[in-house]
């Protein structure tokens, strides 16, 4: 990856300015290549650490293809079912190995409920989401899979970002060959993005290192920690099941506030109300919760179908992956592994 000094230069300068290059076709893959290794020298990186993570390394093509095929701006038209999605992703396979998992990871739950206050039947949903368990954490070589999303440049901020704090993470004795995980550069049991690990990483069995790849104490303290570092009310469900009076004023409830994030996913969401208000409108929880607890009103597939009070956690599972699909199959699962 040899690359002459003026073009260095001149690199170099168009990153410290305002102007700097926002797709691929701006500079080469290896000139951009050299810009965030200067980039990661300065942050501390160790020359060995650089040069064993950029050995070799090129643009992954199908890694474009994929980020690209990825959707933009959502269209008004609708959304798809929750009840389809519930049955692909929390079925008798994934409950069965969840509680199995559960049942082999007891020993261990205690303390991280202890320390982070987040039910251990959570976490494990979790894991079953993200890896099915550890059994597929993806195969894509993390290095090239974030240079080359940072230099396509849709993303740049974020991925250039992921990359320095990737390499990071090698510098705390990971080989290369370990470092890989899914396209977008998640990675281990709970996929973790390189800048989460850095952050939120635990070890949770004492032996110095927080191994999110292979060890179980170490995956679950570190969802959990993700999980309490995001607000988790500790002994607060994440929503309950609720029935719904035939006479329930919709459009009084409907939620008038514009997310400024994920905002297609918390407009489908009611008002804010206190369970006794919600009770006073005739929504009434099936399960306990207290009458003080704040929630919002979901019905997903519309009237006649399954609704739900959801509770401030279940915002805490979108801080995990901002999809109600996702959130809603989460809780739903966590709720039958502790069945």
């Amino acid at each position: 990856m040899k690359i002459r000094v003026t073009l260095l230069a001149a690199a170099a300068l168009a990153m410290m300015s305002p102007t700097v290059p926002a797709a691929s076709q701006d500079l080469s893959f290896d000139a951009y290549l050299q810009l965030m290794m200067a980039k990661a020298r300065a942050e501390g990186v160790t020359e060995r650490t650089i040069t064993r993570m950029t050995s070799g390394l090129t643009p992954n093509q199908r890694v474009i293809r994929l980020d690209r095929g990825q959707p933009g701006t959502p269209t008004r038209t609708g959304y798809p079912a929750l009840a389809p999605y519930i049955s692909t992703h929390v079925n008798p396979t994934r409950i069965r190995r969840g509680k199995e998992m559960h049942s082999a990871t007891r020993g261990l739950h205690s303390g991280i409920e202890q320390r982070f206050g987040v039910p251990s039947e959570i976490l494990m949903a979790i894991w079953g989401h993200e890896t099915n368990y550890g059994s597929f954490k993806g195969n894509f070589d993390l290095s090239r899979s974030l240079a080359t999303l940072a230099w396509e440049g849709r993303r740049r901020d974020l991925f250039e970002s992921e990359w320095i704090a990737l390499l990071k993470v090698a510098d705390r004795g990971y080989s290369r060959s370990q470092l890989v995980g899914s396209w977008a550069g998640a990675f281990g049991n709970p996929q973790f993005l390189p800048s989460v690990y850095l952050r939120l990483a635990t070890d949770g069995d004492g032996d110095g290192r927080a191994d999110i790849f292979n060890n179980r104490a170490d995956t679950l303290a570190s969802i959990a920690r993700y999980f309490n570092d995001s607000g988790w009310r500790t002994g607060q469900p994440w929503g309950v099941r609720a029935s719904v009076p035939a006479n329930l004023n919709r459009t009084a409830i409907e939620n008038k506030i514009i997310s400024p994030v994920c905002s297609r996913v918390h407009e489908r969401h009611s008002q804010w109300k206190t369970v006794a208000e919600w009770r006073k409108l005739g929504v009434q929880p099936q399960k306990y919760l207290a009458d003080d607890v704040m929630a919002s009103f979901f019905q997903p597939d519309g009237p006649g179908k399954p609704a739900w009070l959801l509770t401030a956690n279940y915002r805490v599972i979108l801080e995990y992956n901002c999809s109600n699909y996702y959130a809603m199959s989460v809780g739903l699962l966590a709720d039958e592994i502790a069945n």
